[in-house]
């Protein structure tokens, strides 16, 4: 079992992440990490979904991902050159004694600091998930009161931009209202 970086491009549509999660509740795999967000075209989502299996496990999800409406496209990265980041807030309990040590952490891990407090502060962190769970071993004995992190973004490394272009939403022809919500009725099944 190791960790396996699917990323899939979808139609920007209501339900789609509901469908994508559906199917990984049914297979009964575990979504270790979920991003969503718009993509440079219009009409078309990127969702990054990390999960603990093995190969053979990965292939399934991405043959099963292929079989919903929306979906576009599924490229497994997991062995491809990338770029792989999370995004952390950490608030941070602090006092006059100790506040100093926390902001030379917060330099040393190239944190920056968003929220300055005479209780606490705030520090913002970019990085590979280890060096996000690094940081909060360093800072757990000062308290950590709070802690939002946005899972795992990833995008492959180089300039061989063809590959990541995911393909045109389909082309929907609707010609009256009456097409219309016959077509809508067609997509909610």
């Amino acid at each position: 079992m190791a960790k396996h970086i699917l990323v899939a491009y979808v139609e920007d549509k209501p339900g789609v992440l509901n469908r994508v999660a559906s199917l990984f509740r049914r297979r009964a795999f575990n979504i270790d990490s979920l991003t969503v967000g718009r993509t440079e075209k219009e009409g078309v989502s990127r969702m990054t979904i990390v999960m603990d299996t093995d190969d053979v496990g990965a292939r399934r999800v991405e043959s099963n991902l292929y079989k919903l409406v929306n979906v576009l496209r599924v490229d497994d990265i997991t062995d491809i050159p990338a770029v792989v980041r999370d995004l952390a807030l950490i608030k941070v309990a602090v006092n006059s004694g100790n506040r100093t040590e926390v902001l030379q952490l917060a330099d040393v891990f190239r944190a920056r600091v968003v929220d300055v407090d005479d209780r606490s502060l705030i520090m913002e962190i970019t990085g590979a998930e280890d060096k996000i769970t690094k940081v909060c071993d360093v800072l757990r004995p000062f308290g950590i009161l709070s802690m939002v992190r946005t899972g795992v973004v990833a995008m492959r490394r180089g300039s061989d931009v063809t590959s990541e272009e995911p393909p045109l939403v389909p082309a929907r022809i609707v010609t009256s209202a009456v097409d219309q919500s016959a077509s809508d009725a067609v997509m909610s099944v």
